[in-house]
Order: C-alpha cells, then sequence, then structure tokens
C-alpha cells in the first residue's frame, strides 16, 4: 500500500484551512451550495480561503451542479484546482469539463448502497482523475450528498478499488477511532473526513491531531 493522504473537509474558514494544513492536510473540502448536509459556505468566502491555501495542498470544491457550464462558472468564481461531483453528472457534461477545463481535477463521488456502485465505478473512471466512496443516498427526496457521519459496505469500497485504476478516496463516518481499520481494510489512495473532527460544527484540534496521529503512524511503518 502507498502512502495515505488525508483530505479534511467542510473546511468554514481560512482558520480552519490553515489548522489542517498545519497538522498534514494535502488536501481541503470547501462546500458550496447543497440540498442537504454540513459545511455549506458563501462561494466568495470559499474564493478567500482558497487564496490563502499554499500549493501542493489541493483544494476541492464540492458541487451539486450538473451541467459543465454551471460548474465552470463556479471553479472560475473560486478558483479551486479540483472539482469534487457529489452527485450524478451526465458522462458528455465531464467530457465538457474535460476540454473547458484544462489542468482542473475531477473527482466524481459514488454513494455506496449495493454492489451497484461497482459498475458504476468501472465506467465513470475514464472520465474523472479519482474517485471518492461516501455514504450518501442520492435517491431520497432530499438528496444525501454527503457529511452523514455514517459508514457504508467497506467491501464494496475495497471492490471498486480493486477494479478501476484512478486513485480512490475513502470517506463517511471516518474518525481516529476507526481510520486504521478502514484504511487497512479498504486500502484506498486517500481518507476524507468531516464530522469526525469536528466538536459542535466546529473543527476540532485535538480531534484533529488525534486523526494525523493515528494515520501519520500506520504511514511510518510503510518507509
Amino acid at each position: 500500500m502507498n502512502f495515505v493522504r488525508v483530505k479534511i473537509c467542510c473546511i468554514a474558514s481560512e482558520e480552519e484551512a490553515m489548522l489542517a494544513i498545519k497538522y498534514g492536510a494535502t488536501a481541503l473540502g470547501l462546500v458550496s451550495a447543497m440540498p442537504s448536509g454540513p459545511g455549506v459556505i458563501d462561494e466568495d468566502l470559499i474564493a478567500e480561503i482558497v487564496s490563502k491555501v499554499p500549493p501542493p495542498v489541493a483544494t476541492f470544491l464540492l458541487t451539486s451542479k450538473h451541467t459543465a457550464s454551471e460548474i465552470i462558472t463556479q471553479q472560475l468564481r473560486t478558483r479551486v484546482n479540483t472539482i469534487q461531483l457529489v452527485d450524478f453528472v451526465p458522462y458528455e457534461e465531464l467530457k465538457k469539463l474535460r476540454t473547458r477545463l484544462p489542468g482542473i481535477k475531477l473527482v466524481q463521488v459514488l454513494h455506496i448502497l449495493n454492489e451497484q456502485s461497482i459498475k458504476e465505478a468501472v465506467t465513470v473512471q475514464q472520465y474523472v482523475d479519482a474517485l471518492l466512496l461516501d455514504s450518501g443516498n442520492p435517491n431520497l427526496a432530499v438528496k444525501e450528498l454527503g457529511g452523514t457521519g455514517r459508514t457504508h459496505n467497506w467491501e464494496i469500497s475495497r471492490k471498486i478499488i480493486e477494479g478501476v485504476d484512478v486513485p480512490v478516496f475513502l470517506a463517511g463516518g471516518l474518525s481516529s477511532q476507526n481510520v486504521l481499520v478502514a484504511i487497512e481494510k479498504v486500502q484506498p489512495y486517500g481518507v476524507d473526513i468531516c464530522s469526525g473532527v469536528r466538536t459542535n460544527g466546529l473543527l476540532d484540534e485535538e480531534k484533529l491531531k488525534l486523526l494525523f496521529q493515528k494515520v501519520n503512524g500506520f504511514n511510518f511503518k510503510l518507509i
């Protein structure tokens, strides 16, 4: 297994961004308008935070938009270097994004409900740079597109990783208490954490520190 990256999601301020980077986050998640879930902030604030993030830290814009034109408008406004598509985006729209946003990485979220997700992963991988496996439910009347704090069936996630050729992030209910079990069971490229490092919605430095101690200890054993 290679070095495991850590993405801290639901970043809500420059202070939270710097705190996450201080402990070793390689990517930050910034949540734009969603039908439900935590962490939503205004796109002007996202742009302000992104302007302060040093390279090579990746800035992920979480978007629930479905068309290339809408997503491109968001990227131009916020200047993120990575787009995290939290809902299904038609493949023709993904092709347009590839053409019109050269240099911007595309990460497709798959919400793991059943083994159908394996087929979806194999199909969509050709259009994106990475996948992120989460525990939402886009089939509900009010869609859950992330930030649920729930784990999902990691056996399915492991099968997806074994069946695709792009990097895969694991999300959904991760914290310092279960992150090592998740890494060893699923063997993801990276892990994505939101609620597991927060207290009352705010980034908790002690929880963050403990999480990175666990992951860094694991990575040290790989050296």
